[in-house]
């Protein structure tokens, strides 16, 4: 069946155009972009969206998210990660190794692969571990992992300590044609820490994590970039510091990349106040000046991607006193909402805000994804960002539900998402006709 996307308005993150235009899909791809009003139908049986009052946007790719699967079954799925995924306007995410076995062989890759083409709602990309069970002692076999389907290597949650083990890391990785995500942080610094080290830390009685913690492992893959030549892309950027560490390597031509999460520039540690179990993360939630600088990174193209550090967790693991409580907020639901209030900020164009979320980590991934073009594979979500709405628990695809943002008003929502040219998610079928 033919699907005729008609009267939105596309936004191509690539050339920086927002323009009215009809979408023609066929086969799984995109046979035809053409300004609206001009595609002439030939007959045959045709499903039409009338996406007139919206925007089309390339189907979102979230370079970092925690699906859980295999052995956090209880906390999320590969299959409800994805529903959540498609929810929100995502169609592809890529999925970090801490799961139970970790992702450090090939059986759990290929496992991974399989759950995701058996849940059949989007496209998920392994990325497997740095060392073996995340250990930071030896490396995995990442020819072997690249072989079974894994786009890239991480031990996120759990730092390589050894720079030396580091460096193996990103020149195999390189030679294997995968990327390095970096999670950075100095864990004797962080020890004990659940929330930022400041005031606040300070009033509430809680152990604080120091921006340095992450800062001094940022400083330290850039010197690796620096030494070696090869890429490094570090994970969860929080802190103003990093954000000045990352300007000064992109200024030095070095093959840095850099992603922030929509918590870090929405969100301040003010949010902890009351002992808000849903407020703790790692890395923590940071100062206002932190937040300004995350914004103004952004702006800059210091940061180039917006992921959202999908990080279920069970009521559980969540209602307990904040010492003990989960470090992690879910984010596939919000990322879209969040990342627009930045446009309405004036701090990102739209075209700029989606070129974050489609376009950029798609070209990290080394993935053929993020655009819509004529001939390219039909990935795409229409949005309305004008709708307004308070989150509500009930509304959460996401098995788990720990997130800050609930009771919260959010303005723009996803309302359909195609992949490969199948409809995956549709919010009602009321702007859907057959003919």
């Amino acid at each position: 069946m033919t699907l005729w996307i008609r009267g939105g308005d596309l936004v191509d993150p690539i050339k920086g155009l927002v323009e009215n235009q009809d979408i023609i899909i066929e086969d799984g791809r995109v046979s035809k972009i053409l300004p609206s009003g001009e595609f002439t139908e030939k007959g045959g049986r045709i499903s039409i969206i009338d996406a007139s009052g919206r925007l089309i946007i390339p189907g979102m790719i979230d370079m970092h998210v925690h699906l859980r699967e295999p052995g956090y079954e209880y906390k999320e799925t590969i299959e409800t990660g994805s529903l959540a995924g498609v929810a929100g306007g995502f169609t592809g995410v890529a999925c970090m190794p801490n799961t139970d076995p970790a992702n450090d062989n090939v059986s759990v890759t290929e496992f991974i692969l399989k759950q995701a083409d058996k849940a059949g709602k989007l496209k998920v990309y392994p990325i497997a571990a740095i060392t073996k069970g995340r250990k930071g002692e030896s490396l995995t076999e990442f020819g072997d992992l690249k072989k079974a389907g894994a786009i890239g290597v991480s031990d996120d949650g759990s730092p390589v300590i050894n720079s030396e083990l580091m460096r193996r890391a990103v020149e195999y990785a390189r030679y294997h044609d995968l990327i390095v995500i970096s999670h950075c942080e100095d864990m004797h610094l962080s020890e004990g820490g659940v929330m930022h080290e400041g005031l606040i830390s300070t009033k509430i009685g809680l152990k604080g994590t120091p921006s340095a913690s992450e800062e001094i492992m940022v400083e330290r893959e850039i010197s690796l970039a620096r030494l070696t030549g090869c890429p490094v892309h570090i994970a969860h950027v929080s802190t103003a510091g990093s954000v000045n560490a990352i300007r000064r390597a992109k200024e030095d031509g070095l093959p840095v990349t850099a992603e922030t999460a929509p918590h870090y520039f929405s969100l301040d540690h003010a949010e902890v106040m009351g002992y808000n179990t849903n407020a703790k993360i790692n890395p923590p939630l940071r100062s206002p000046e932190d937040v300004y600088a995350i914004k103004r990174g952004l702006a800059e193209d210091v940061i180039d991607v917006i992921a959202t550090d999908h990080a279920p967790h069970s009521l559980l693991e969540k209602n307990l006193e904040f010492d003990k409580a989960a470090f992690g907020i879910i984010g596939l639901e919000t990322a879209l909402p969040l990342t627009l209030a930045l446009v309405r900020e004036g701090i990102l164009t739209i075209q700029s805000a989606v070129r974050k979320l489609t376009y950029s980590p798609a070209s990290i991934l080394r993935i053929n994804r993020g655009v819509v073009q004529e001939g390219s594979i039909a990935d795409l979500a229409v949005i309305d960002p004008e709708f307004e709405y308070t989150l509500k628990e009930e509304d959460i695809m996401s098995k788990s539900k720990n997130t800050p943002f609930i009771g919260k008003r959010l303005k723009g929502r996803n309302i359909l998402t195609i992949a490969e040219g199948q409809i995956v998610w549709s919010r009602d079928s009321k702007h859907i006709g057959c003919r």
